[in-house]
C-alpha cells in the first residue's frame, strides 16, 4: 500500500501537454479515480485517503496545468479535463471504476457519467456544481479573480505550484481557470445531460459551502435516479479538510455499500 507522494507517478504526453498522474493503494483492489479541485492537486484530499488506500486501488491525476501536470495550447475547459482523464484511463488499460471528485474535479467527474464511454460504478462529489445556473450567483466572485487575488488569499497553493510545476506560470493558469469557471458553452458543465448517468451517485456538500448551495444540490438528486445526498456539518467548500473523519466514514460506506 503506498500513497500519493508527487515522486513515483508518470506522465502522458497529450497533444503538447504532459499529464501527470500516479497510481496508489493497494494493488489488486477495485480503481478509484481521485479528481481534484482548481489550483489544487492530486494530494489535496490527503486527509481522507488512509481508509480508501486500504481499499481501492487509487488513481489520482494533476490535472491540465496544476501540480506536475503542464497547460498545453488548447484551453482549460471541463470537457478537456474529462478527456485528459479518459485517455489516462486508456493508458492504463480501465474501464470499470468509481470516482471521487472534488469542486471542479467532480464537474469534470459528472462530464465523465454523462458523456463517456467508461463503465462507472459509483460516483461521488464533493462541492460540485453541475449546471451552468448553479454558478451564477457567485459569478461576479469568479469574474474578480487575478493572480495576485488568489496568491493573496491562498498563498500556500500557489507556492506548491511552482514547486512542483515544471513549466511554471501561475498568470497563465490563473487567466485560463477563470476562463474555465465562466464558460456557459456545452464544454462547461453537463447541465441536464447527468441524467444519463444512472449508477449510485453520493453528492457530498459542506453545511457552509457558498459556492455550492443547498438548492442546487436538491435539484441534483431528483434528477439522477440514484442519487443520495451527504450534508457535511460545520464544514466549508473543502468539507474533508474541517470533518475529515466524517467524510471518509460516509464516502467508505457509500462504495462499499451493496447497491
Amino acid at each position: 500500500m503506498k500513497a500519493f507522494d508527487h515522486q513515483s507517478g508518470q506522465y502522458l504526453a497529450i497533444g503538447d501537454a504532459r499529464i501527470y498522474y500516479e497510481v496508489a493503494g493497494t494493488s489488486g483492489k477495485p480503481i478509484l479515480l481521485v479528481m481534484h479541485g482548481g489550483f489544487g492537486t492530486l494530494e489535496d484530499m490527503s486527509a481522507i485517503y488512509p481508509e480508501l488506500y486500504r481499499a481501492f486501488t487509487l488513481v489520482g491525476i494533476d490535472s491540465r496545468g496544476h501540480g506536475k501536470s503542464t497547460l498545453g495550447t488548447q484551453e482549460l475547459t471541463y470537457e478537456r479535463l474529462q478527456k485528459d482523464a479518459e485517455l489516462v484511463l486508456q493508458h492504463l488499460n480501465i474501464e470499470i471504476l468509481s470516482i471521487l471528485g472534488f469542486s471542479d474535479g467532480g464537474i469534470a467527474a459528472y462530464r465523465l457519467a454523462a458523456f463517456s464511454n467508461l463503465k462507472i460504478q459509483k460516483l461521488v462529489t464533493i462541492g460540485s456544481s453541475w449546471h451552468n445556473k448553479n454558478r451564477e450567483s457567485n459569478r461576479p466572485l469568479y469574474e474578480r479573480l487575478t493572480a495576485k487575488s488568489w496568491a493573496d488569499k491562498f498563498p500556500a497553493t500557489v507556492q506548491l505550484y511552482n514547486k512542483l510545476n515544471p513549466e511554471a506560470d501561475f498568470e497563465k493558469l490563473a487567466s485560463a481557470v477563470k476562463k474555465m469557471w465562466l464558460d456557459n458553452t456545452s464544454s462547461g458543465h453537463p447541465n441536464e445531460h447527468i441524467s444519463k448517468y444512472t449508477g449510485p451517485l453520493l453528492i457530498s456538500r459542506g453545511d457552509k459551502d457558498h459556492l455550492t448551495k443547498l438548492t442546487d444540490v436538491a435539484e441534483l438528486e431528483g434528477i439522477v435516479k440514484n442519487a443520495s445526498v451527504f450534508i457535511i456539518p460545520m464544514a466549508a467548500h473543502d468539507a474533508f479538510n474541517q470533518q475529515p473523519d466524517l467524510v471518509s466514514a460516509g464516502i467508505r460506506q457509500f462504495l462499499k455499500a451493496d447497491s
